[in-house]
């Protein structure tokens, strides 16, 4: 059982600016209308309830509203408008602005939480916090939006066990380098107590926000996007109180692992060059899933992986997106397989194959990367029907390694794994290889553990 102590509303310190609007991009628009995006971060620090109340919160309070200051955007609402062909979406922070904290209490089993094995998904929503709260009140310049606030944290305390940070942000705020860099400044200026060592050691790399001075001239791309998203009613989000049916388990592969992994794909098809550790890692989790699911034959299987534009020239931006630019800036791959071929013996190497193939031909060649982004809004209803796996974040992006003072997470769960039909989550593994996260229905994560294990054994 968990139970909601309070629920702070917090602001960024008086003297930022007092308003602030900025247009959304194509990156951000291509997530208007996706579900939230929500991650669990469990720590190991057995504290009192005391101490918590006293110490801990009013830290988290005060830590959690020096960020904000380097990170207005966070402290947005969407504007979405109600007349679509008058306007576009926004985002705008104006004094007042607040973001709520939830603070909780739960008497849900710790170890049981950031265990590997499969638990029910059900059990984790408490640890959420609830979507935050449209305004109750509109400015006169407002009422020709929908207001749609961007994100919510909750800090549950297991008494003498631990303590667990959850999030739940609209995917329009911010890419897994976004919002992990939020919580990664965050946990440094609550370790430190104030915001000098954020910006002492960030320095010239505090996140940037304008998209005019970044993007440059992006009208046509914008237009496109919109047309297309502005047909789709904006949704309010959703509680957390539903019904998952699934079981989420983690599974790790280690550096021996992977190593294995490389050499037999190396072994079968020695003149393919770049078998990274994500190539192996992610054909190795969508052949498994293939082979404990169901499917036959020709039928498509479909794999769409995300990839970061910033730091890296390419066919749109030239300069480069600067790597501390806050929002989206996704590029990303689709791999597509006949079932067949991945349920066969060699489906691993096959998979690989096919993976690094996409990821050299349309990642790594800047020709190619980003080249007509508006050709996803046609490509991808073509997989309508298909099974597809995606995978979520990045380990370069690792929640992990977001230290409050608590030291290192001992765990990260990706509650979002729940609303897509497959997904999969990696983080890094202490040192030592990747977790893999994975959500299913019970009968088939079952199948799929023992496919996993099964391979690595032969």
């Amino acid at each position: 059982m968990t139970t909601v102590l309070e629920t702070y509303r917090i602001q960024p310190p008086a003297g930022v600016a007092a308003e602030l609007f900025l247009p959304l991009s194509f990156f951000d628009m291509t997530w208007l209308h996706f579900s939230p995006i929500r991650r669990l971060i469990f720590y190991n620090h057995p504290c009192s309830e005391a101490e918590f109340s006293n110490t801990i919160v009013p830290n988290l309070k005060h830590s959690l509203s020096l960020t904000l200051k380097h990170y207005i955007p966070v402290v947005a609402n969407l504007l979405y408008p109600l007349n679509t062909e008058a306007s576009k979406p926004v985002f705008r922070y104006i004094s007042g602005n607040s973001i709520p904290l939830t603070i909780a209490v739960s008497s849900l089993d710790f170890d049981e939480l950031v265990a590997n094995h499969a638990r029910e998904s059900d059990q984790f929503y408490d640890l959420l916090p609830p979507p935050a709260p449209a305004p109750s009140t509109l400015l006169a310049d407002e009422e020709n939006y929908q207001i749609a606030p961007l994100i919510s944290f909750q800090a549950t305390l297991f008494p003498g066990r631990g303590i667990c940070i959850g999030l739940n942000n609209h995917h329009s705020l911010g890419d897994a380098r976004s919002i992990v860099g939020f919580l990664k400044a965050w946990a440094m200026v609550n370790k430190s107590g104030d915001d000098e060592a954020l910006v002492s050691k960030c320095g010239e790399t505090l996140p940037i926000f304008e998209r005019s001075s970044v993007f440059g001239d992006t009208s046509r791309l914008d237009g496109i996007f919109w047309n297309v998203m502005k047909k789709i009613p904006l949704r309010t989000a959703p509680s957390n109180s539903f019904s998952t049916n699934r079981v989420r388990a983690s599974f790790i592969l280690r550096q021996s692992d992977i190593i294995n992994l490389k050499n037999m794909v190396l072994s079968a098809r020695p003149n393919l060059v770049r078998v990274s550790t994500f190539v192996v890692t992610a054909a190795y989790v969508w052949t498994a899933l293939v082979k404990s699911g169901e499917g036959s034959g020709d039928e498509g299987e479909v794999f769409v992986f995300p990839a970061d534009g910033r730091g890296r020239r390419n066919a749109l931006f030239d300069p480069p997106v600067p790597v501390n630019y806050f929002g989206n800036c996704l590029g990303g791959g689709v791999v597509k397989v006949e079932h067949r071929k991945l349920a066969a013996e060699d489906g691993f190497v096959v998979a690989a194959e096919a993976i690094g193939d996409e990821m050299r031909t349309k990642i790594y060649n800047g020709d190619e990367f980003l080249k007509s982004p508006e050709k996803r809004l046609s490509e991808m209803p073509k997989f309508k029907g298909m099974r597809v796996l995606v995978a979520a974040g990045s380990p370069k992006f690792d929640l992990a390694e977001a230290d409050f003072g608590w030291g290192e997470a001992r765990k990260v769960e990706v509650m979002s794994l729940d609303g897509g039909k497959y997904s999969m989550s990696l983080c890094n593994s202490g040192g030592d290889g990747l977790v893999v996260g994975m959500s299913l229905p019970k009968e088939m994560m079952e199948a799929f553990a023992s496919m996993f294990e099964h391979g690595l054994k032969s």
